[in-house]
């Protein structure tokens, strides 16, 4: 299974190339293609802020040309707002991405620089435009956060196991604590019953009913497990004592 090339074209700082590095090997990508960095490569600034995705940045081409850094690529998609004059099919990163992993060819993903975006003869170089949905009142994405959408996106197809990419990994899951019987919570709700009942917190005395419909319909809503209820004893219990001396 090919990778899908990330190329950056005319970036502009260092920083956000090494950002951009980093948001790659979070998923699995570590082809990264540069065109004509404005300050040349390689860019001491890249490195720090690539947080250790050292081995994208170490082999990071680069190239005088967009049309030079695909040319082996038989897929291209510029990601770009539509362009006025451009006809092109435009595509969701989710949308991309399935795209991307039923080619038999090499892919690319080409971005623009961080404060223009990519011009209209880059977009022309392509054969489609991915477009992040995105607020329109606030449409403001950094060149790292577009790199991550597109390569999460790609990464979630992903299988297991399979050579050339990473499948992602979630958080081990912690089991939950089991409910504990109900006999458990009703010996706790009748200890705080009685404990509020011989601090006064009843009054007044007909209002009391009323409110132990609403105090137990209020402690049974929740799925207490044996630890919850304990611990609930020992606040009731405290709460009840003398305080220490300090």
């Amino acid at each position: 299974m090919q990778q899908p090339v990330i190329v950056l074209v005319r970036p502009q700082l260092g920083e956000n190339i090494g950002k951009a590095a980093r948001a790659m090997l979070n998923f699995g990508l570590t082809e990264l293609r540069l065109v004509a960095p404005r300050d040349g490569w390689p860019n001491p600034d890249a490195g720090p802020a690539a947080s250790g995705a050292d081995v994208v940045l170490a082999d990071a081409r680069v190239f005088d040309t967009l049309a030079d850094a695909v040319a082996d690529c038989t897929t291209i998609y510029a990601t770009t707002v539509r362009k006025r004059g451009v006809t092109k099919p435009v595509l969701t990163p989710e949308a991309a991405a399935r795209e991307v992993h039923a080619s038999a060819g090499r892919s690319a993903y080409v971005f623009g620089p961080e404060r223009s975006g990519l011009e209209t003869d880059d977009v022309t170089l392509a054969h489609k435009i991915v477009t992040v949905p995105i607020n329109p009142e606030f449409a403001s994405l950094n060149l790292a956060q577009a790199v991550i959408l597109l390569a999460y996106e790609w990464s979630k197809h992903v299988p297991s196991g399979v050579e050339g990419g990473i499948a992602l990994a979630s958080p081990p899951e912690v089991p939950l604590d089991p409910p504990a019987p109900h006999g458990e919570l009703e010996e706790f709700i009748q200890h705080l019953v009685r404990d509020l009942d011989a601090s006064g917190y009843f009054f007044p005395p007909e209002r009391k009913e009323m409110t132990l419909r609403t105090l137990r319909t209020a402690l049974t809503k929740t799925g207490w497990s044996y630890n919850d209820i304990r611990m609930m004893h020992g606040i009731v219990t405290s709460l009840g004592r003398t305080p220490r001396a300090r």
